[in-house]
């Protein structure tokens, strides 16, 4: 029997997907951001074990409380992709009893890519960097594992919301914007794009675990600024639509 590792649920989220949005974070993950604000979930020696039908059980607990509203549950993380075997089976099991799913990813894991995208409704596709050698210095891993993601995510077609965290000096420039703007033109179907603004609202929980916070010097990002340029990346887009 598979068993997955779960750092935490979210019974309310209202910001991972259409409606309310049972969360559920998966534990480990093979990137370190430098910005990540759950370094908890890095690990996979931590999280609860779970069988499928355990997890299943707490998740139509909540289904009540998201149904109405046309929402679901998003498996995030950490990084899904990194428990393919049992995030397939729990896809499955949520669309054998009606529950929408969205799956929250840096594109970075293993496994059958394929039939965890064809049973999944949306995926939320956080765009790390434009350039391996940032990406690298971002992120531990150059973007060899998000290409070939975005790859595969094409050939399913599925419904996709793009994501990027605004860093001052770091993903802040317009310049960058240009590039960023090229890669979200290569995947399909994109119905949304945010920037999130960075922020160091985890930098006591990395003093707690005692991990070195990268960023330190870091000032949060301005979040007018970050909107600016949010219109200015779709502005972008447009104009290559048009």
């Amino acid at each position: 029997m598979i068993k997955g590792k779960i750092h935490s649920f979210e019974s309310m989220g209202l910001v991972d997907g259409p409606g309310i949005r049972t969360v559920v974070f998966f534990q480990g993950c093979f990137l370190r951001c430098a910005y990540c604000h759950n370094p908890d979930t890095w690990s996979t020696a931590g999280g609860t074990e779970y069988t499928s039908e355990d997890l299943m059980t707490k998740i139509l607990r909540f289904k009540p409380y998201f149904e109405k509203s046309g929402g679901g549950v998003t498996f995030s993380g950490g990084e899904p992709l990194l428990q393919s075997e049992f995030l397939l089976e729990m896809l499955k099991k949520c669309r054998e009893n009606g529950i929408n799913t969205a799956l929250d990813t840096s594109g970075y894991g293993h496994g059958n890519y394929k039939e965890i995208l064809k049973n999944v409704d949306l995926v939320i596709l956080d765009i790390k960097h434009t350039n391996d050698e940032d990406h690298l210095k971002l992120t531990g891993k150059d973007r060899k594992g998000s290409d070939e993601f975005i790859e595969a995510l094409n050939k399913e077609n599925k419904k996709v919301w793009v994501r990027h965290v605004v860093v001052p000096g770091i993903t802040d420039s317009r310049e960058h914007l240009i590039k960023l703007s090229k890669i979200i033109k290569r995947i399909n179907n994109v119905e949304k794009i945010e920037l999130l603004p960075y922020h160091t609202m985890a930098v006591v929980k990395y003093k707690e675990l005692g991990i070195p916070y990268k960023l330190e010097e870091k000032e949060p990002m301005d979040k007018k600024k970050a909107g600016e340029l949010e219109h200015f990346l779709k502005d972008l887009l447009k104009e290559g639509n048009s």
